[in-house]
């Protein structure tokens, strides 16, 4: 069966079709975040509040995957070695993550969020050069990630001026968001040899989500009160990372980390459309529309190795 399992996860059809259905869920978080906000009466200083939001969405998310794998006979067991392994992951990819993006995510625009967590494709393409013999850097990677690069600085310039649109709280924080979501993903494949992807996927949100959520209740934040729209929202929410972070861990199982991460590029692609129909935020313009192409240029450039 592993071996089955493995022939259809490499096939690239599977690959692609599973990757791109990771990454439209992942970009409709963006304006499904900030909407939540909104619902939830969230405001931009409500530190606590946001990562409380966080801690309830994936602590649902991984609450979906249990019960999938209750009904239908997947196991969720886990080595007793392997269980610091599982946690540690948790705290990387879904407690320190999370953190810094719902923070940054709600101190910049959707659209401009959306592109600039792209950038954890750039990390993961470099540092996978340096863990993976099948991930090494080649002249068509590099040039890839240069032109990845440059459109996320475009998309960030305002006024001729790249300070006019760059916070350390927003921008930054995403990007450092990012950074850690690319060592969460090169993580995720070292462990991912010997244990289950639901395994893997599940116990990470919930442990992560445990900690969030303990982090907003020393913040001082003891629930979140909405709507039925927001908590319809919120169900949503924890469906996007139950779905996306199982199907993304399954491919890396069976694959390099740069050919599945290549196929992140394609989320400001989502992210930037999907902010505009349900937060009718503007395309920016030129600006966007250029580092859109600049983006789909590096996923070419790098799909074609």
């Amino acid at each position: 069966m592993e071996h089955e399992n493995k022939s259809i996860f490499t096939k690239t059809h599977i690959v692609m079709i599973l990757a791109l259905i990771s990454c439209f869920l992942w970009g409709s978080a963006f304006p499904s975040v900030k909407i939540g906000y909104k619902l939830f009466s969230i405001g931009v200083q409500d530190t606590y509040e946001k990562i409380t939001f966080a801690g309830y969405r994936f602590f649902l998310s991984s609450m979906m995957i249990f019960i999938f794998c209750i009904a239908t006979g997947k196991s969720l067991k886990i080595k007793k070695t392997d269980i610091h392994k599982v946690a540690l992951l948790g705290l990387i990819q879904t407690t320190t993550q999370y953190i810094f993006f719902y923070i940054g995510i709600s101190n910049t625009s959707g659209t401009k969020g959306s592109i600039l967590a792209a950038t954890s494709t750039f990390f993961s393409v470099v540092l996978a050069h340096f863990f993976y013999d099948e991930d090494r850097l080649t002249t068509r990677k590099i040039i890839g990630v240069i032109l990845g690069f440059i459109g996320v600085v475009i998309v960030n310039i305002s006024g001729n001026k790249v300070q006019s649109g760059f916070t350390f709280t927003g921008e930054g924080f995403v990007l450092i968001s990012s950074l850690v979501g690319a060592l969460a993903g090169i993580y995720t494949k070292r462990i991912a040899k010997n244990i289950s992807a639901f395994a893997i996927s599940g116990y990470q949100l919930f442990i992560g989500s445990l900690l969030l959520i303990l982090i907003g209740f020393l913040g001082g934040v003891k629930g979140l009160n909405s709507t039925i729209k927001g908590y319809s929202l919120l169900l949503y929410s924890g469906f996007i990372s139950a779905a996306a972070f199982s199907i993304w861990t399954i491919l890396l199982k069976y694959n390099g980390v740069g050919k599945v991460t290549i196929y992140k590029f394609s989320i400001p692609l989502f992210g930037v459309f999907l902010s505009y129909i349900f937060l009718g935020e503007r395309l920016l313009g030129a600006k966007v529309l250029l580092a859109i192409v600049l983006v789909s240029s590096s996923i070419i450039l790098i799909n074609k190795e």
